[in-house]
């Protein structure tokens, strides 16, 4: 067990740490986009962004922030050399075509065979905000999820199944999260590491059946 929980921003450094030299990755809004600022200048990871650049750079500040450079949530970014623009339906199409090896999401709920719900509550006075997620979801190569593990009021996030609107289904890879990293796999939910809390604390907390690996003392 290691000391935790973890920060936001400690979460998107486990995230960028994982993410394959050279590949192309797409960032979801919100606490996605911080795993651009984590990522090594010799990773030759391209960021792809739904508004239609590739090779993104991290967030832009003080005088570099141009604002008609930003990334999809609206945040100011920077350009790497080759950076490119194009076309939202060229994007998008990029998007579906499969071409993009990894996307970061953020969830409301991930289910324990993946199903993804990220878009919508339910609740009738909440605002759905689905995006290009379902895009995404079915797109890309493998889709890595960046959440808390536990609501506010102590629900948990990661579920036997999803009780809000689907973004997509069996989409999920793996579940980056403040207390623990989950690898979806088609028999379990394989435990890969553990923050501040153990694996026997998880079970207990969790309805969802996991088998634990690599969870260090």
């Amino acid at each position: 067990m290691n000391t935790g929980p973890l920060s936001k921003h400690q979460i998107a450094a486990l995230i960028a740490e994982d993410i394959p030299p050279g590949a192309y990755v797409n960032l979801g809004i919100g606490q996605p986009t911080t795993v651009a600022d984590h990522l090594s200048a010799g990773s030759r990871v391209v960021l792809h962004t739904e508004n239609g650049m590739l090779n993104m750079g991290p967030a832009a500040v003080g005088d570099e922030i141009d604002p008609d450079l930003t990334n999809a949530g609206k945040i100011p970014v920077t350009e790497l050399p080759g950076s490119a623009y194009f076309h939202h339906a060229d994007s998008f199409a990029m998007m579906r075509g499969g071409h993009l090896d990894v996307c970061v999401l953020g969830a409301f709920q991930v289910s324990a065979t993946g199903d993804l719900a990220n878009w919508h509550t339910g609740a009738p006075d909440a605002i759905p905000a689905v995006g290009g997620a379902m895009d995404l979801a079915i797109g890309a190569k493998q889709i890595f999820v960046m959440m808390t593990l536990f609501t506010k009021d102590g629900t948990p996030k990661l579920v036997p199944a999803c009780t809000y609107p689907l973004t997509g289904v069996c989409c999920v890879s793996r579940v980056y999260t403040d207390l623990a990293v989950f690898d979806i796999e088609p028999d379990a939910v394989v435990v890969r590491d553990t923050f501040g809390i153990t694996l026997e604390e998880l079970a207990r907390r969790l309805d969802v059946p996991l088998r634990g690996r690599r969870v260090t003392a």
